[in-house]
């Protein structure tokens, strides 16, 4: 029964995830229609007007379904490790941390690329998830999910005074700064994709093989031990996975909140709470969700856009109170 239910869920989450792509490929500031679309695809080199607008929006999808599948698995690692149903790079400041030293970067060492962008975040994502981590572990109990999201919270607060300190009295990295903060996809170029695909491949790779193992450290750390796993390694393999794919993320498309809150949340409540299950379908479902988010931003601020980031924080946060509220009932 378990099994016809994943291949159902497996099966409706491709189906949904071509027909985003789609979305995303005929809506914009230009409607194209779907027979255009199809026929631009199979001829990229056509000059025509429909053509050249599909070849534009190939690297934005592209990167919509990286960012987001990224997205998504590093929320269910971080709610793996942790042992936190809200915890996500948002909640746990850690896109706050990869946003500070992308702007002390861009103010202090005058960065401008992808790849430093990257190198970058992947830095401020990293210290900040050993802070938070590291305080939320204090006093009786240890690393409590209340006390991860009140220390990320905290540290999320303090950290943003200190990017507004950094950007207001410079100009120039105010401009760059105020698009990149509010989470956007529409800057995507293959350069950049090229530019961040092996960190989110190697974080995806160290995820996968990773799940086994917290499945077992989900029963406790004494099951997990007696069961042969190094519950130490495999927790710093698999925060390194989160804060490689959403500091990767981040560098590019900005600090994205929810995705990766909301994703593993939905594919755990569907399919149980089998990592190796997990995993791989909260990659998919980030892509969609991202990716559908995109298309919205694109109808709602027609003929403009309203960016990626402003939509999924409109859906995530109240899909962040429905699951804390139902923790807390579970827990009475």
């Amino acid at each position: 029964m378990m099994r016809n239910k994943k291949i159902v869920i497996i099966t409706g989450s491709i189906i949904c995830l071509l027909l985003a792509i789609l979305a995303s490929l005929v809506f914009g500031a230009r409607f194209i229609d779907i027979e255009e679309v199809f026929s631009a695809l199979k001829n990229l080199d056509d000059g025509s007007f429909q053509t050249l607008v599909v070849r534009e929006r190939i690297p934005r999808t592209v990167f919509c379904i990286l960012a987001g599948g990224s997205l998504g698995v590093s929320g269910s690692l971080m709610q793996a490790v942790t042992r936190n149903p809200i915890a996500d790079p948002s909640i746990l400041g850690v896109n706050t941390g990869a946003a500070l030293f992308v702007v002390s970067g861009m103010a202090f060492f005058n960065i401008s690329t992808a790849g430093e962008y990257i190198w970058f975040a992947l830095a401020g994502a990293a210290i900040t998830a050993i802070f938070v981590y590291g305080i939320g572990s204090m006093g009786a109990g240890g690393a409590t999910p209340i006390k991860l999201a009140l220390a990320g919270a905290a540290t999320s607060a303090a950290l943003s005074s200190l990017v507004s300190a950094i950007v207001l009295p410079r100009e120039n990295v105010m401009n760059s700064y105020r698009f990149w903060q509010v989470g956007s996809v529409s800057g995507a170029t293959w350069e950049g994709i090229a530019t961040v695909l092996p960190f989110l491949g190697v974080g995806l790779l160290i995820g996968l093989i990773a799940a086994p193992a917290l499945n077992a450290m989900a029963l406790g750390d004494n099951m997990a031990v007696g069961l042969g796993v190094r519950t130490g390694m495999v927790r710093v393999f698999a925060a390194l996975a989160g804060v490689l794919l959403c500091g990767a993320t981040t560098a590019l498309a900005g600090p994205i909140g929810f995705v990766g809150l909301m994703v593993p949340h939905i594919v755990r409540l569907l399919c149980g709470p089998d990592l190796r299950f997990i995993i791989p379908m909260s990659a998919v479902g980030g892509a969609v969700l991202l990716t559908v988010a995109d298309v919205i931003g694109r109808l709602i601020g027609y003929p403009g856009e309203l960016e990626a980031g402003i939509v999924t924080a409109f859906i995530g946060a109240p899909i962040l109170v429905f699951i804390a509220m139902r923790e807390k009932v579970s827990s009475i």
